[in-house]
């Protein structure tokens, strides 16, 4: 019960927080719905950046892939700290001059309305297919394993996914659907904060027990344990071998901060040029220290758990959560992974229909259309993707 209260506070209290800020905004024009008025400051625009990016694939796949091949993966957030100061130094002065909405426009201005179309249909296709349904599908994993609701509510494991994912995907879709990207931004701003404290609870506490009170001492009995798991140059025949940070990791990296939609639309509602690259370097400042929070844990559930999840190891951050931290704990960090899967999910929604809206409906379906009537679109297309993602990730 002390679980289930304070993850029900926690959230409740993010949900507050977003309506009282939003509660006189307008979000009737095309800017004010998808761009957020194009009012965000650069603290904002990080911690929603953050905490789009991280999400429970994140919290249970990179620590569990560090679980088995260790500090090696850490090259997944230098990488990015460096590809979001190359962002906000070139792309981001482009993108502001040129007043885009969806990156899609670029690819009209720089090619042709053909490329437009394509790549804006591409986009709509991937979101539903494959992200959102991951987002979803991983966040009832977790929320299970904290949980244990097939256990507490007495139903199988796949009833209670099932129901897991529709709480998510309900909830994630009113903050996208009726808040727009600010009530995203908002709301991502507060969980950010909750999963950076939350977050490096979990590593903190599990060396404090290691090291029988001492952090650092904790850590060393670890190092010692493993000091395998502690390379992070990999050798060619490893996961991520080393020259692949040159050759094709920076790219991707420089895509997916640059040019990914559900990434820079934050950037591109900022208030200012100076507002957007200031959320970008905060957000590059903050992703170097990413890795205590979705590598470190991994490597301390091998020390406590050694090969037994292996064959699992996407189970290995909630099992490591149950171990050390206390219960009146476990609720918060619940809410907070909460959070990260709805960040994530709502995100992408409103990228979406923003996509939708300015890309296919009011070129090709509505030309006429005032901003009434994109948002509208907008908020119908979110609906139904929405749908039929929910009925996609179990």
């Amino acid at each position: 019960m002390q679980v289930f209260i304070t993850f029900i506070g926690f959230t409740a209290f993010v949900a507050f927080y977003s309506w009282f800020r939003l509660r006189k905004e307008e979000l009737s024009t095309q800017d004010g719905y998808f761009l957020g008025g194009r009012s965000l400051t650069g603290v904002v625009i990080a911690g929603s950046m953050l905490l789009t990016n991280i999400s429970t694939e994140h919290l249970i796949g990179m620590n569990g892939s560090a679980y088995k091949n260790g500090f090696i993966i850490i090259a997944w957030e230098v990488t990015s700290a460096l590809a979001l100061v190359v962002a906000a130094t070139y792309f981001l002065p482009t993108y502001l001059k040129m007043g885009l909405t969806t990156i899609p426009q670029y690819l009209e201005e720089r090619f042709d309305a053909t490329t437009r179309t394509m790549v804006a249909l591409f986009l709509l296709v991937s979101f539903v297919v494959t992200l959102l349904p991951i987002v979803l599908y991983t966040g009832a994993i977790n929320l299970e394993s904290i949980f244990n609701i097939s256990e507490n509510f007495g139903i199988s494991q796949e009833a209670a996914l099932w129901y897991t994912v529709i709480a998510i995907g309900c909830v994630g879709s009113c903050y996208a659907i009726f808040g727009g990207l600010k009530a995203v931004a908002y709301s991502d701003t507060i969980n950010a904060i909750g999963l950076f404290l939350g977050g490096l609870l979990v590593p903190i506490l599990a060396l404090w027990n290691i090291g029988d009170g001492n952090v650092w001492g904790g850590l060393m009995k670890v190092y010692e344990h493993c000091p395998e798991k502690f390379n992070v140059v990999g050798a060619s025949d490893s996961i991520l071998p080393f020259e692949t940070l040159f050759t094709g990791l920076v790219i991707n990296q420089l895509y997916f901060w640059g040019m990914n939609q559900f990434i820079i639309q934050r950037a591109l509602g900022a208030k200012s040029l100076v507002e957007a690259q200031k959320g970008l370097l905060i957000t590059g400042l903050l992703k170097i220290f990413v890795p205590v929070i979705i590598v470190l844990p991994g490597v301390i559930g091998f020390y406590y758990f050694g090969d037994r999840f292996f064959d699992n190891q996407d189970l290995i951050y909630p099992e490591l959560i149950k171990k050390v931290l206390p219960l009146s704990f476990v609720g918060f960090f619940a809410a907070v992974v909460m959070g990260a899967v709805l960040s994530t999910f709502n995100s992408v929604l409103n990228s979406t229909a923003t996509i939708f809206s300015m890309g296919i409906y009011k070129r090709l379906m509505n030309p006429s259309a005032n901003d009434r009537q994109m948002v509208r679109a907008g908020k119908t297309v979110s609906i139904v993707l929405a749908i039929v993602a929910i009925l996609i990730a179990p």
